[in-house]
């Protein structure tokens, strides 16, 4: 009988072994196997959530490329979004974020970290909205003035029996880059002391540590993501955005690869991470998925019936016309970050009419989008100043008025969020000149800059408050009025002038400063309207397009 039941137990483990070597071979389930997990990865949408010609495939095709690695691999792809998700169009200013919200909710998103402008509704809204979303909104570096995390620092995602650990770093640059009032209270702590942080206390957790940080890779940036892959060990991966950087590769640095995708959804990026059956990480392959490549998706339909929704329910309000132009109004981002254009200088006159200001300063970041020729829309206006920022005037001296220019001119020639877009101020400045020393002569209304003068400027409250680094803050209030929206359509209804261009003809001994003294214009948005590569040479006969107002 025991010869029997030992011949039955050696019988049963010889099964068992050959069922075992089966498995081994090709019947082994999945959980055993090589396994390949996706992260589908945006940043810095802007609210762009629909496909444009001039921004990217929208937020329909996120979801139809998450759903076709899902069909094709049989696992659920990561959603990550680096930041700047909630704020930059109308169909989010209307709804103060929560439009976004409920469409990354749709698209599947789990993680995201809050870039400067998600602050932009105010931290009380920021945490409302986190609220609202089915995802994580993370950043470890925010604190409130207890010292603890205004967010939770981190969130732990598990696919297939690997633990992914994603940590957030928000900007400090946060504190100047929104309203300054938005994040009173709030401290934004050092992102690096932060990372090592987080690695220390995740690498017990997790199979793979992530960053998603919205720092960005520019280089006039203080902190930047490849900054901390130089000097964190342990992040296998960062999530980056705030710079609006195409990565078409990855940057490697040590051990750590760097993924960034640009902006306003032109690209999505991909990256599939591949481990062995003991869960090691054996590779990791970054992409970029372009709108171009998005063309062969049809966009997921309940992502486009929530957009469509939203869209409906704000069509009566934003498609009332307000005037009709038969020029182009530029605000290229390009553009205004760079030099005036007729549409950065159609807002400017549009705060001296409002405030009676002897001057006004704006910065060239806070215009948006251009508007085409043709009707005029509310919506249209609205799209271009999405901030909500109102108008303040302060009085400032010569030399604060010289220290202002002198500040929005210091990265020039690089595109700068803080470029000075003026009215009633005309300036010469030489680039080749240090920093601090580039502005050479300034005129108010055509009166030469007395450095100790008072004089009233209007700017806007994100200015007023410190925003972009100018030194407002601090300078005398005299008035508050509307949003900078509400002035521009009331300054166009009232001035349809405003948008239409005459023609004036060159005569002999002209100079281009005396012109637009003739005219009422500055003689840099002359030359910029004209396309003037040399504002020296004009010749009599010639003429030049000159703004009706």
């Amino acid at each position: 009988m025991k010869l029997r039941l030992l011949s039955f137990i050696l019988i049963f483990s010889l099964l068992l072994s050959v069922a075992a070597f089966g498995e081994q071979t090709g019947t082994q389930p999945q959980v055993d196997a090589n396994k390949t997990i996706t992260i589908i990865h945006t940043t810095d949408v802007h609210a762009r959530v629909l496909e444009e010609k001039n921004a990217g495939m929208g937020y329909g095709k996120v979801a139809a490329l998450a759903a076709n690695i899902t069909s094709e691999s049989g696992i659920r792809p990561i959603l990550v979004d680096a930041g700047d998700a909630f704020h930059g169009q109308t169909l989010a200013t209307l709804e103060r974020g929560e439009s976004i919200v409920k469409i990354m909710n749709q698209v599947g998103y789990e993680v995201m970290t809050p870039g400067n402008h998600d602050f932009n509704y105010g931290q009380d809204r920021l945490l409302e909205l986190a609220s609202k979303a089915t995802f994580k909104v993370i950043s470890s570096n925010v604190k409130k003035g207890d010292g603890k995390n205004f967010l939770d620092p981190y969130v732990i995602i598990e696919r297939e029996g690997i633990k992914f650990a994603f940590f957030g770093l928000s900007t400090p640059e946060t504190v100047y880059k929104t309203n300054p009032n938005n994040v009173t209270g709030l401290s934004f702590t050092d992102p690096i002391a932060e990372a090592k942080a987080m690695v220390e206390a995740l690498k017990g957790k997790a199979d793979v540590i992530v960053c998603v940080s919205h720092l960005g890779l520019d280089a006039s940036s203080d902190i930047t993501s490849k900054m901390v892959a130089e000097k964190v060990s342990g992040i296998d991966l960062i999530i980056d955005g705030h710079s609006h950087t195409t990565l078409t590769d990855p940057l490697k640095i040590g051990n750590t690869l760097i993924v960034q995708t640009g902006d306003y959804l032109k690209n999505v990026g991909t990256v599939a991470l591949t481990f062995g059956p003991d869960k090691k990480l054996e590779s990791v392959k970054a992409s970029l998925y372009t709108k171009e490549q998005a063309a062969e998706l049809t966009p997921d339909e309940k992502v486009s019936a929530v957009i469509n929704g939203y869209a409906e329910s704000q069509k009566a309000i934003l498609s009332e016309v307000i005037a009709k132009s038969n020029i182009v109004l530029d605000g290229e981002r390009a553009n205004v970050r760079t030099s005036p254009t007729n549409l950065s200088c159609l807002i400017t006159k549009a705060m001296v009419a409002l405030t009676g200001a002897d001057a006004a300063i704006t910065n060239g970041g806070g215009i948006r989008a251009s508007i085409q020729a043709g009707n005029i829309t509310r919506g249209d206006v609205i799209t271009v100043l999405p901030f909500g920022n109102y108008i303040v005037t302060k009085k400032m001296r010569g030399s604060d008025i010289l220290a202002a220019l002198e500040h929005g001119l210091s990265k020039y020639p690089e595109t700068n969020g803080a470029f000075p877009q003026v009215a009633n101020i005309e300036y010469l400045f030489d680039a080749s000149k240090p920093e601090g020393q580039r502005v050479t002569k300034v005129w108010i209304k055509g009166v030469k800059l007395d450095l100790n003068k008072e004089y009233t400027v209007a700017t806007n409250d994100f200015m007023a408050s410190g925003g972009d680094g100018y030194a407002f803050k601090d300078l005398p209030l005299v008035n508050e009025y509307q949003a900078l929206d509400e002035a521009l359509i009331a300054y166009i209804t009232a001035h349809p002038e405003s948008i239409k261009y005459t023609t004036y003809t060159i005569q002999k001994g002209d100079a281009l400063w005396k012109i637009a003294r003739k005219t009422g214009h500055s003689w840099i948005e002359l030359a910029k309207i004209n396309n003037l590569e040399n504002p020296d040479l004009i010749y009599a006969g010639k003429a030049l397009l000159i703004p009706a107002w």
